[in-house]
């Protein structure tokens, strides 16, 4: 989940950087966002995964 979370901050972190006014670029319109859907998806299946017991 540390992972996740880690993934998540990266994301909302890149769009901060974005270097056009109000982060209209492509790092505040399209590589933060998708990064930042990545690491919920993947607090997503952190979450919900199960192991299968024998």
């Amino acid at each position: 989940m540390l992972i996740g979370l880690g993934i998540i901050i990266l994301g909302f972190t890149i769009i901060g950087l974005d270097r056009e006014p109000h982060g209209f670029g492509f790092m505040g319109l399209t590589l933060g966002p998708i990064l930042t859907m990545l690491g919920f998806l993947f607090q997503f299946f952190a979450i919900f995964y199960r192991t299968e017991k024998k």
